[in-house]
């Protein structure tokens, strides 16, 4: 897909997932990784958590910014037992998360907010998915931990790599589970002016009724 040419927007995120899927959206875009902390604070329900943190990202980055930027930021959290599973410091860190995931049900919540410089926050949003995992047995368990493919991600796996043999089904956006939920990113982006699904700015529009 061709690439949008809008007002500029800047990714405050170095998740090469989300980076790959304004690619795919066709969004010209730039990458400054906000570097935010991310700690949870006393008595902070996740969804708050997580709203929060995807909008002090926009505007940590977006403070760095010319006027008239847009800064989308993201956030995404695996809560179980509302308790949340960020990025695993170390091998036991993630083996203890595993464990807590395994044979049973979580949330995935990724909240995105968008962000003007000089304007502030235009808007953001949260989607939660329920993921099931299958019963990782100790065989599974060691073997995923050995491809090191849980070191880097939030819950301690990555649905859109191997991790994928460990969820035996989810209800709601697979998008969501990566790290941007997509059909509500494009709605955010449009109301924006910054995206026009399928179209290129300044071709036009598909006549209302047209065959198909």
């Amino acid at each position: 897909m061709e690439k949008v040419a809008a007002a500029h927007l800047v990714l405050a995120s170095g998740s090469p997932r989300r980076r790959a899927y304004l690619d795919m959206m066709g969004i010209a875009h730039s990458v400054l990784a906000s570097g935010e902390d991310e700690a949870l604070l006393e008595g902070e329900p996740p969804e708050e958590f997580t709203l929060r943190t995807a909008r002090q990202k926009a505007a940590s980055v977006a403070a760095r910014q010319p006027q008239g930027t847009w800064v989308l930021g993201a956030d995404t959290a695996v809560v179980v037992d509302d308790q949340v599973l960020g990025k695993p410091n170390d091998l036991a860190d993630a083996r203890r998360m595993l464990h807590l995931l395994s044979g049973r049900g979580h949330r995935v919540l990724t909240a995105v907010a968008l962000w003007r410089t000089g304007h502030g926050l235009f808007a953001d949003f949260l989607t939660q998915t329920q993921v099931f995992f299958r019963l990782l047995n100790e065989r599974w368990l060691e073997g995923y931990l050995a491809t090191g493919e849980p070191m880097d991600k939030a819950g301690a796996y990555g649905i859109q790599g191997q991790g994928a043999l460990l969820v035996t089904g989810i209800t709601g956006s697979y998008t969501n589970v990566v790290g941007l939920p997509l059909a509500e990113t494009a709605d955010l982006l449009e109301r924006a002016g910054l995206y026009q699904p399928f179209f290129r700015v300044g071709s036009p529009s598909p006549e209302p009724g047209g065959a198909g």
